[in-house]
């Protein structure tokens, strides 16, 4: 028996681009689990089931004898950066890293919505986006700093009734009740690059949203009620949803030259109807659908030019410090709304969340796959400290 010492506690890891927080968990597992690092650890959880009753061994719900490792704070699969873990007793303190502070920095891409608010979903609708400068930006900014309400977005792990919903969402259903918006606080928040359309690598997703998504895109644009607002002849919730498959459609919104965790924060969005933008006066949908589904994100070719031949959408990146609940994809979505178009999340970073930062204190996940010689004494040091 291994009567080492038992390594337990909380670290961070930078999460890689497509992958998923709950891969990130088995990953380190398939590497911990035989590791000499976490053999005392698993030697005592034995030796603990050794003398649990009958009762309580079927009563657990995972049989296999495996390092305990959890996370504190879901990144969306395209997100990078810190993912807190904890090992062990560790998991115990996971809760309070769900009630820190978080910072991030995001791409927000002009001209479009998709389902998901980010550049992974299904295009929903497109609008105008030429008019947009960097001040126009910078303006917007000042109306999502310091303390307001943001509504959940419908596909996030929020229980509505002992249901989640984006399980509604999937469904294509709306949710049984109304989604109550909540208080979130925005402590920090900036513009820290400006990108011209056609000189950045971030493109709208080719996918349009389908006939049979038409139910949700309805909720979700709200697109009968915007339709009366804007004195536009009717489309049909189809047409919305299938974006600018058929003629004008979204762009019919305003005459104008062609135009992404979190909402409430990312995800997915929501915050009500905005009739007019904040900057420019052009009427915006507000609610757009999102989703967390576990996919691989789409590449970032370069979008050189719009349908029209003109420059493309111009991007812009931000860096913002929030609270516990906040979705950043909502925040790229009604930035664009607020300065006359749409817009989607294209990249995620969360460079900072509790005491962990990135670059700092935490482990890279190219590591693991360098041996227990080289994650072993980091991981062992930071479980110390």
């Amino acid at each position: 028996m291994n009567t080492g010492k038992i390594i337990q506690g909380v670290f961070a890891i930078n999460k890689p681009p497509a992958k998923s927080s709950a891969q990130i968990v088995r990953d380190l597992q398939k590497h911990f689990n035989p590791s000499n690092l976490f053999a005392p650890w698993l030697a005592a959880e034995k030796k603990k089931r050794d003398r649990e009753s009958n009762n309580q061994r079927q009563r657990r719900r995972n049989k296999h004898l495996q390092v305990k490792i959890g996370h504190g704070g879901t990144l969306d699969p395209i997100a990078t950066g810190v993912l807190i873990i904890g090992v062990g007793a560790g998991t115990k303190a996971l809760n309070g890293f769900l009630e820190c502070t978080k910072s991030y920095e995001a791409v927000v891409l002009f001209g479009a919505a998709t389902d998901s608010y980010d550049c992974v979903g299904k295009i929903l609708g497109r609008a105008p986006y030429s008019h947009i400068t960097k001040e126009n930006v910078e303006e917007a900014l000042q109306q999502f700093r310091g303390e307001f309400l943001q509504r959940p977005p419908i596909f996030s792990a929020l229980r509505i009734q002992g249901k989640r919903l984006y399980e509604y969402a999937r469904e294509g259903k709306e949710a049984p009740v109304e989604i109550q918006k909540r208080r979130v606080v925005v402590s920090e928040l900036e513009l820290v690059e400006w990108m011209e359309g056609g000189a950045h690598p971030f493109s709208w997703p080719e996918e349009e949203a389908e006939q049979g998504e038409q139910a949700v895109a309805k909720q979700i644009l709200h697109a009968e009620k915007l339709d009366a607002e804007l004195g536009v002849k009717s489309h049909g919730v189809g047409d919305l949803a299938a974006g600018v498959g058929t003629k004008r459609k979204w762009e019919c919104v305003a005459e104008a030259d062609q135009a992404g965790d979190e909402p409430e924060a990312w995800d997915p969005r929501g915050r009500g109807i905005s009739t007019k933008s904040a900057v420019s006066g052009v009427p915006q949908p507000s609610e757009v659908l999102q989703h967390i589904n576990e996919i691989e994100p789409v590449s970032t070719t370069e979008h050189a030019t719009s349908l029209n031949g003109k420059p493309g959408p111009p991007a812009a990146k931000i860096r913002m410090t929030v609270t516990s609940g906040f979705y950043v994809r909502s925040l790229c979505h009604d930035l664009g709304q607020a300065v006359g178009s749409m817009g989607i999340m294209s990249q995620l970073i969360r460079t900072r969340q509790g005491q962990f930062s990135l670059g700092e204190n935490i482990l890279e996940y190219d590591d693991l796959a360098k041996g227990e010689g080289e994650w072993g004494p980091k991981v062992s040091e930071m479980l110390s400290n």
